[in-house]
C-alpha cells in the first residue's frame, strides 16, 4: 500500500493544517511505548483497520509502519476506552464516528460512556444533561490525551531513535542514513 493510499478519513479527525508528508513519523515500537500498549496490540489494530498508520503502512516483510501524532492520539483514546471496559466492537463504532465528524477543536471534546455506549460532548451543559439520567459514566477529555501523548513522546525521545521524516518511498537504507545523520 502506498503512503498516500492510507485512509483519508483518519486524516480528517485531527485536522491541524499539517500536511502528512511534513509530519514526523513514529515507528511501531515508539508508538506502542507512547500509547502504553504492546507491539502485538498495535499490529493487530493496524491489520484490522481500527487505527492504521496514516504516514506509511507496512508493505510486506521488513517494512515499517509510520504513525503520525494524530494516529498516536487515536491509539491512546482506544486504549483508554478498552481500559474502561468498552468492547472493541463499540470502540470501532466510536472511532468511525469521530473520523466522520472531523473534530476541529479537540480540547473542547469529551467522550462519555455508561459502559454500554460511548457519547460525545462538546459543551459543559451536554455533560450535565447526560449525567441526569442517573447512570454511572466516565469521561475522556481529548485535550488531556493530547498532552499525555506529547509528554510520553518527550520522555521517549531520549531513549528512542529520532522520528524519521515522512518521505514518499523512503527505503530502509535511506532511513538508516537519515537516523545516523541526526
Amino acid at each position: 500500500m502506498e503512503p498516500d493510499a492510507s485512509p483519508a478519513l483518519q486524516d480528517t479527525l485531527f485536522d491541524d493544517g499539517m500536511e502528512p508528508a511534513t509530519e514526523p513519523g513514529y515507528r511501531g515500537p515508539v508508538a506502542s511505548a507512547t500509547v502504553g500498549i504492546t507491539y502485538r496490540q498495535l499490529d493487530y489494530w493496524a491489520r484490522t483497520g481500527l487505527v492504521e498508520p496514516s504516514i506509511k503502512a507496512a508493505e510486506g516483510s521488513g517494512s515499517q509502519r509510520l504513525y503520525s501524532f494524530r494516529d498516536l492520539l487515536m491509539l491512546r483514546v482506544v486504549k483508554r476506552l478498552l481500559d474502561a471496559g468498552i468492547t472493541l466492537q463499540q470502540i470501532r463504532v466510536a472511532v468511525e464516528h469521530l473520523r466522520g465528524r472531523g473534530v476541529r477543536d479537540l480540547a473542547s471534546l469529551t467522550l462519555l460512556s455508561d459502559g454500554i455506549s460511548v457519547y460525545e460532548c462538546t459543551q459543559d451543559n451536554e455533560i450535565i444533561d447526560l449525567l441526569r439520567g442517573g447512570q454511572g459514566m466516565f469521561a475522556i477529555a481529548l485535550g488531556g490525551v493530547w498532552r499525555d501523548v506529547e509528554g510520553s513522546l518527550t520522555q521517549l525521545s531520549a531513549k528512542a531513535e529520532p522520528a524519521v521524516p515522512a518521505v514518499p518511498d523512503l527505503d530502509e537504507f535511506t532511513a538508516h542514513r537519515l537516523r545516523k545523520a541526526s
